[in-house]
This record gives structure tokens, sequence and C-alpha cells, in this order.
């Protein structure tokens, strides 16, 4: 099988593509990039975070008499007084490392969830690729099947000429044949519908021409025992990670907003100058604002709910991981077993069983209807088994991408 590879975003074709290759391509698709610029600018919200307010530099004239005028000279010499300073806001009650933390642990969360979005559309991209390799491999069993039942229907149209068959067996085996037919266009449709549905994982644009699909199928491995899933494996798992960094964040939130009850002051000075008076008059100054009638009541709040929401939401990711866990080895146990039983058990039967029923007929020894049913079996059974490997393969691979432990990795 052959595919060609026309790669968006300048990315470099690689002779095969396998399931190391999707895995690859996944990593860095559009969603991923889009999460990537996500955490890039919950960086860059820490640097505007961690900073003191900006000094105001004021320059001002006063006293500027309209009525007796401002004299004669140069600038400096008339009767205006002239005053230039600067005024500074000094932060108190820590706000600046609050207000820091929280930006900081937003960020942490956001890489967090760009690690999940990795994990997630490889995820996405794993079942893609294992349902085309099971659609490619129904088209070709497909095929086969239809090629066969074609010869079977030509050679029962000269046997009728023969007069060594009845004109209704003829017609039932012509039958057979196109709808093997029908179901050899609809596996062409299915391999085609992969392709698309891979390509929007990989950011691939897929042509089954020039380049080969390495069928990566996982090998058959023992059952896991239901003690796999350790309860440690919950907090390593970026979800939740990114969960418990922004409770950590909405915490730092809540101190910050009952940090407002602790007035900013802001202090200054200027340097004033009037020639009639003296060139160096200095003034000092403080604001201070009087917080009367109002404690920061909503902005506590408001900052109080967000950390419940939180912190709920924390509970609820947590459950969500350990269910998801269970449910991954459950599911990977479960396509265990079955792919076991059709690749060692049901497919060799129903095959041995059609090509017997096939030579049986030839030589007289069985009905058509024997043959039929016999065929119809083998092409139920190769189908079931095609998806039955898939489901196998999409189980193995996701347990291995979420479960935390490194012989799980996939290679």
């Amino acid at each position: 099988m052959a595919i060609t590879l026309s790669l968006w975003g300048g990315m470099t074709c690689a002779e095969t593509l396998g399931l190391p290759q999707v895995l690859e391509a996944a990593r860095n698709n559009l969603d991923v990039s889009m999460a990537r610029q996500a955490a890039q600018a919950a960086r860059a919200d820490v640097l505007a975070a961690d900073r003191s307010p900006f000094p105001i530099f004021t320059a001002k004239t006063s006293q500027i008499d309209l009525e007796n005028g401002i004299g004669s000279g140069s600038f400096g010499q008339k009767r205006i007084d002239k005053s230039g300073g600067i005024d500074w806001t000094w932060e108190r009650g820590n706000k600046r490392s609050l207000r820091t933390q929280s930006a900081e642990r937003q960020a942490n969360a956001a890489v967090a969830d760009l690690q999940d979005m990795r994990v997630m559309q490889q995820l996405g991209a794993a079942s893609a690729y294992f349902d085309l390799l099971a659609a490619l491999e129904r088209n070709r069993e497909m095929q086969a099947l239809s090629k066969s039942a074609k010869l079977l229907a030509q050679s029962a149209i000269l046997r009728l000429k023969a007069g060594d068959l009845s004109a209704q067996e003829s017609a039932r085996l012509e039958i057979e044949a196109q709808r093997a037919q029908a179901d050899a266009h609809s596996a062409q449709l299915d391999q085609e519908r992969a392709l698309l549905q891979l390509g929007q994982f990989t950011n691939l644009r897929i042509n089954l021409k020039d380049w080969v699909i390495q069928a990566d199928w996982p090998a058959l491995q023992s059952m896991l025992n239901a003690s796999a899933v350790q309860d440690a494996w919950v907090d390593q798992r970026p979800d939740v990670v990114a969960a418990l960094e922004r409770v950590s964040a909405a915490r730092a939130a809540l101190e910050l907003s009952q940090a407002q009850k602790k007035s900013d002051l802001t202090l200054g000075s200027s340097l004033d100058h009037y020639p009639t008076q003296s060139t160096r008059l200095l003034e000092l100054r403080v604001s201070v604002p009087l917080q009367w009638g109002y404690g920061y009541e909503g902005e506590i709040g408001r900052a109080q709910a967000q950390l419940t929401q939180a912190q709920d939401l924390l509970d609820k990711t947590r459950h969500e991981a350990l269910a998801d866990f269970e449910r991954l080895l459950q599911e990977r146990n479960a396509a265990q077993q079955r792919e076991a039983l059709y690749e060692q058990d049901i497919l060799p039967r129903a095959r041995r069983v059609a090509e017997q029923a096939e030579l049986a007929y030839t030589q007289g020894a069985s009905s058509l209807t024997d043959l039929l049913d016999a065929r119809r079996t083998l092409r139920a059974t190769l189908i079931e088994a095609a998806y039955t490997r898939a489901d196998y393969a999409k189980a193995h691979t996701a347990w291995q991408l979420r479960a935390p432990t490194e012989n799980n990795r996939p290679r």
C-alpha cells in the first residue's frame, strides 16, 4: 500500500507513515500550536504582573499674574511659579508578590493545558491511524472476496451454458458477486474517510500513491491487573495539574483582593522656581485613599467564589481522571480478550469453513446455500476482525499515552 504525503506548515515528508510519525505530527498540529501560544501569553502575563507602578512626572506653572503681567526677560526671569516633580505609588500589603504569584500559577496551568492538549491530539491521531489501518485491511479483504465471487459467478455462467447448473443458482451467485462488489465500494469509502480524519489530526494531506503506510499494529500482551491503576497517577495527569495550579492562582487572587484593604500611599516631591521669592522651593506630599463606606467586599466575595469554583473543578477533575484510568484499563483488557479470540480462533475457523465450502461446492458435495452462508460468515468475520484489531490497538495505545509509567510509554 502506498501513500503520498503533502505536508502543511513546512513539515518534512517521511518515507513511511507509522505510529511514531503520526504521534509526532499530532504533537505539533494546529490545536497544539494554539495551546502553545496560550501558554506563551500566560507567561507574558507574569512579566506584566511583576512590576511596580510607574512613577509619574508632573510639570506645571502657576501664579500667573494676569492683572500686572509676568514681567520681562527670559522665561526663567518671569514672575511665574514653575514646578517639576515626581510621584510614586507605594504598594502595600504584598500586592505585587501576590499578583505575580497568581499570574505564575495561571501560566503553569496553561503549560499543563498544553501537555494535555498534546496527549488528546495524540489519542485522536492514533485512533484515526488505526481506523485507517483497519479500513485498508478491510478494503484489501473485500477486494479479494469481490474478485473471488466474480470468478465464481463467471464460472457459474459457463456451467449454466453447459447445462451443469440451474439458472436460479447462477443468478444467486451473480447477486452474491454484486453484493461483494458493493461491500468493496463501501470499504473504499471507509478508507477515504479514515484518511481525511487522520489528516485533520496530523495536518497531513494524504494520498495513497507514493508513500508507504507502515502497519504498526501492537502485539497482543498479557492482561493487566485492576490494581495497576494507582491513585498517585491522578495528580500527575496534565488536566489535574492544571486544576491544581488554578486553585493556587485563585487562592493568591483572594489574598490580593483582601490586601486591597491596606491602602497604597502615593509619595511625591517637586521643586518650585519663583524668581521674586526663591529659585529652589521644595514640596513634599503624600496621598492616601480614604476607604469610607466600602471595604472591597465585592472584590473579596468574587475572589472567594472563584476559589470555591476552582476547588470544585479540581475535585471533579480528579474524580474524572481516576474514572478515566479505570475505564482505559477495562477497555484495554476487554479489547485484548476480544482480539485474542478473533485472531487465534474465530477468523482462522471462518477462513477454513469458507475454503472447505467452496471446495465442496465445486466438487458437488454441498449446496449453493451452504457456500453462500460460509462466504457471508467469512465476510462478516473479516469486517469484525479488522475493527476488533483496531479497537485493541486504540485501547492499548491510549493506555500507554495516559499511564505515567516509563515502560508504558509508546516507542
